[in-house]
């Protein structure tokens, strides 16, 4: 069995993170994206794994390589043009030719996946798609299924009255090579509005799995990559757990770091300094009295004394100059500098 992660997308509703990084090697918990979708597919027995990339694809090759120190095969795709995720798994078919998970490149879940094949196998499914439970279905495409788990149609943002499931598309997909066979090659196609609308015309054997108790996050937006971090942090991820919450840093004895936050290697922490519920990646450098909270702050950024981050996301190679505040919702891309005592963010009275 086989796996393909689409992670071609630009993450152009992460900008300005994506700009110099892309999408599916953001750091979460300062491990690259993608290496938690790696994890969910090897705990399945899943080790031959195909990437299909677009955007800046030999920074993520360069960074992965062939998979070997992560325990799996990793080979890649490059496509011409953006495909469409349905196009995508076409361009890739020579490599993939037997049954196979795909997942979307922005997901990140806890998914007992072994039991989602199983479940696959047992109803001799030409196509299952997994299915996530919202708070508001209102905002999401929703699909409907029959009593014994086929889907019956997928609704696209229906009226309220119209409402009858509160299930999404989880980006989640195990495919027969048949499959490949209704999909038209050299064009864009998508799994949502071509290739499913047509396994239900066809009246395939096309199913659902809605898992029990999973965690799942579309990390697309800085809103929900905050999010992510601060669910980790709080171990409230069932299967995924961070094993080590602090690298080899330089710290003062007075300084203040509680016990959920991450620090990175050769982090230097300067007396008064507090991290509260945070990340810092490798090389971040606080001064005297500065505050980070609630926050995620990638390598090589240096916040300055009496400066302030909080609920905020910082990118790479930032200077924060002195008592400068970064205020709740704030995201700086690679680079940024903030000269002293600036504000950014909502200014109150």
């Amino acid at each position: 069995m086989q796996a393909l992660i689409l992670a071609g997308g630009k993450g152009t509703r992460l900008r300005p993170l994506t700009v110099y990084t892309p999408k599916p090697i953001v750091p979460i918990c300062n491990r690259p994206f993608l290496l938690y979708q790696i994890d969910t597919l090897r705990r399945a027995g899943i080790t031959d794994i195909t990437l299909s990339l677009s955007y800046q694809p030999d920074k993520i090759e360069q960074l992965l390589g062939d998979g070997s120190d992560h325990g799996v095969k990793l080979r890649y795709t490059v496509e011409p043009q953006p495909m469409g995720t349905a196009g995508a798994y076409k361009f890739a078919e020579d490599l993939i030719r037997e049954r196979t998970v795909v997942f979307n490149g922005d997901i990140l879940t806890d998914l007992d996946l072994k039991t989602v094949i199983r479940e696959h196998n047992d109803r001799k499914a030409l196509a299952t798609v997994v299915l996530a439970p919202v708070e508001n279905p209102r905002a999401y495409g929703l699909v409907e299924t029959e009593s014994d788990g086929r889907i019956r149609q997928f609704l696209e943002k229906p009226d309220e009255d119209k409402i009858t499931v509160n299930t999404i598309n989880a980006g989640t997909y195990v495919l027969e090579p048949k499959v490949l066979d209704f999909i038209p090659a050299g064009e864009n196609h998508s799994f949502e509005y071509g290739l499913f609308p047509n396994l239900l015309e066809r009246k395939e054997a096309f199913y659902a799995h809605i898992p029990q108790r999973t965690y799942w996050i579309d990390i697309g937006t800085p809103e929900r990559y905050l999010q992510v971090h601060q669910d980790l942090l709080a171990n409230r991820v069932a299967r995924i757990h961070i094993k080590e919450r602090r690298g080899n840093f330089e710290s003062a004895t007075i300084a203040e770091i509680d016990e959920l936050s991450m620090i990175g290697d050769d982090c230097q922490i300067k007396p008064g300094a507090q991290i509260i519920n945070s990340v810092l990646g490798a090389g971040c450098f606080l001064e005297e009295r500065a505050r980070v909270e609630n926050s995620v702050i990638w390598p090589h950024t240096r916040v300055g004394t009496a400066a302030t981050v909080r609920n905020a996301i910082v990118g790479r190679g930032c200077h924060i100059g002195r008592s400068a505040t970064v205020a709740a919702g704030s995201v700086l891309g690679d680079k940024t500098s903030l000269t002293d005592y600036t504000m950014t963010g909502e200014i109150k009275s």
